[in-house]
């Protein structure tokens, strides 16, 4: 692609990186990860950023860098978008890294449903916060972010 040989190793190399743009043209469509929602510990919907948390069954599949995305996908045949947080909530002193997914204008119980998830862009390395009012400014922030970039699409 562009005069460059496109291999696995550099399609792994690019999602370890958070080059969600490059592995996509690689592949030619987005990465996916596909999981079960299952319970989390409810602070993001406490600050109304409610989660989707996904466990994804394959230990082997290739989970990208730490960091924010934006996201797309298909629930009761509807796209719908969001952002995806991969990391291990240092805020809140996480220990096991998690894959949560927060969707735009959708609010029904996905518990125990198995979505998959489409990364579309990265919008910033995972960070730690002094409170849970800074994560909150800067979630909207991120959506607010997350919304133009979707809507140049």
């Amino acid at each position: 692609i562009d005069e460059v040989s496109v291999s696995s190793t550099k399609i792994r190399k690019a999602l370890l990186e958070g080059d969600v743009k490059t592995a996509t043209t690689y592949l030619g469509y987005p990465y996916m990860l596909t999981g079960k929602v299952v319970r989390g510990k409810g602070l993001g919907r406490e600050m109304a950023f409610p989660t989707a948390n996904l466990k994804i069954p394959e230990d082997y599949k290739l989970i990208p860098k730490t960091g924010v995305y934006v996201v797309s996908a298909v629930i009761n045949r509807e796209q719908v978008f969001g952002m995806m947080n991969i990391g291990f909530n240092p805020t809140v002193a996480g220990k096991i890294k998690s894959v949560e997914v927060h969707f735009f204008d959708y609010s029904g119980d996905l518990y125990g449903e198995t979505i998959r998830v489409n990364l579309l862009y990265r919008l910033r390395d995972e960070k730690k916060f002094e409170s849970l009012e800074q994560l909150k400014s800067q979630l909207q922030q991120d959506k607010s972010h997350a919304l133009g970039l979707i809507a140049q699409k």
